[in-house]
């Protein structure tokens, strides 16, 4: 039970990134009293939560519709992740255009929704997370992917809620390459899921 709990939890681990998340929750937060941070970050891991569980059901019953079989999605799924991780391994300016689209809405505003969007959506509940518990739903069952889930959630509420202490040990620099690391981690993943697609519909009967 628990090396099966370790196979849905990591690659969700990896795909959410913890490390990666906390220079955007930093930056989006500055200024904000340490209440106000802890119900932000609150507020943003149960709107990642929600919705990747939501997601996940929903799209399970969709590629059953749709007659798609586990090896056709493990190689979209991880076209997809290898795109993501790419992606996130080139990008430096994330953390800042994130911060001046959010700085432009009126203050109120920038209150009520951080937890959601962007913080929640699509920072927590990013395309990796997204395609990461997806694929995962179809070879495990869905509550023990959701358990995994939830548990990375907590993670993830962890690390918010005790931002400005981690920023202090780590520092930012150190926590922006551990998320660089994590986006090399899901690479591999990515290709490990094409290799694992490719044989399954070369096999007899894939």
């Amino acid at each position: 039970m628990g090396h099966q709990f370790l196979l849905d939890f990591l690659p969700l681990f990896v795909a959410i990134d913890p490390p990666g998340i906390l220079p955007f929750f930093l930056s989006l937060t500055q200024g904000m009293a340490p209440a106000q941070k802890k119900a932000t970050a609150r507020t943003a891991a149960l709107t990642g939560f929600l919705l990747t569980a939501t997601f996940t059901l929903a799209g399970r019953f969709l590629l059953d519709i749709l007659g798609l079989s586990i090896w056709d999605f493990s190689i979209a799924g991880g076209i997809l992740l290898l795109v993501f991780s790419i992606s996130d391994l080139l990008k430096t300016q994330d953390v800042e255009k994130a911060r001046e689209t959010f700085l432009e809405a009126p203050h109120a505003e920038k209150m009520r929704s951080l937890g959601v969007v962007p913080l929640g959506i699509p920072i927590i509940a990013g395309p990796a997370a997204l395609t990461t518990s997806l694929i995962l739903s179809k070879t495990r069952p869905f509550l023990e992917v959701s358990l995994a889930l939830l548990a990375n959630i907590v993670i993830v509420y962890a690390v918010l809620s005790q931002a400005d202490r981690i920023d202090r040990i780590l520092g930012r620099s150190l926590s922006s390459a551990i998320g660089k690391i994590f986006a090399l981690l899901l690479a591999a993943i990515a290709v490990s899921l094409i290799h694992r697609g490719i044989m399954g519909l070369s096999a007899p009967g894939g």
